[in-house]
């Protein structure tokens, strides 16, 4: 690797899909507003917010390249982002329950003289979850940091999806396999 990987994002699954690469990389705090203009489409927007977190990020060197990502989950057009409380999760768990669902993550690799940006798109089909499990999993896992209020790789991922198509990485929070492709072609 010619860049000192830097990774401007505090999600441990994403940190941990990097350490398994056997990468060396280094994290950076990033503050950033993530919001995003209403008329923008779902499927645009973690791209876009990729992006500003990037540029958010004044300190880049010469020889480092800055990964940025942001990760959504949307049904039926519509964005589920992050619950603020146990009821909003409850919420967004019953409306993902028995369907399909898209997750995008939406990544932006920046170097002093380039910027590459890619987005990946997953299906996620949940089975029909008994509201008793919903609550078992708010109360233990506390989703509140995930969109969608869910972790594929939590317990609800476990007992409650029985289909994916496409990456199970990128529904974790980084698309690993397009990652290793866009990095490559950085100059």
């Amino acid at each position: 690797m010619k860049y000192q990987i830097l990774l401007g994002s505090a999600s441990p699954r994403r940190q941990k899909l990097l350490q398994q690469m056997d990468w060396n990389f280094k994290t950076v705090s990033i503050k950033a507003d993530e919001s995003y203009p209403d008329i923008l489409p779902a499927s645009e927007v973690p791209e876009y917010l990729a992006i500003k977190k990037s540029l958010a990020y004044e300190k880049l060197k010469k020889n480092e390249l800055l990964i940025t990502a942001d990760t959504i989950v949307v049904l039926n057009g519509q964005i589920l982002e992050k619950p603020k409380n146990k009821t909003a999760a409850k919420k967004m768990l019953q409306a993902l329950s028995g369907t399909k669902h898209e997750v995008i993550t939406g990544v932006c690799l920046r170097t002093k003289k380039d910027i590459l940006t890619f987005a990946d798109v997953s299906e996620v089909y949940f089975k029909k979850l008994k509201n008793k499990d919903i609550k078992y999993y708010i109360d233990r896992y506390k989703p509140f940091d995930k969109a969608g209020a869910y972790g594929i790789q939590e317990w609800i991922g476990l007992i409650g999806i029985k289909k994916i198509k496409g990456s199970y990485y990128n529904i974790m929070g980084l698309p690993t396999a397009k990652l290793i492709d866009y990095i490559q072609q950085c100059k």
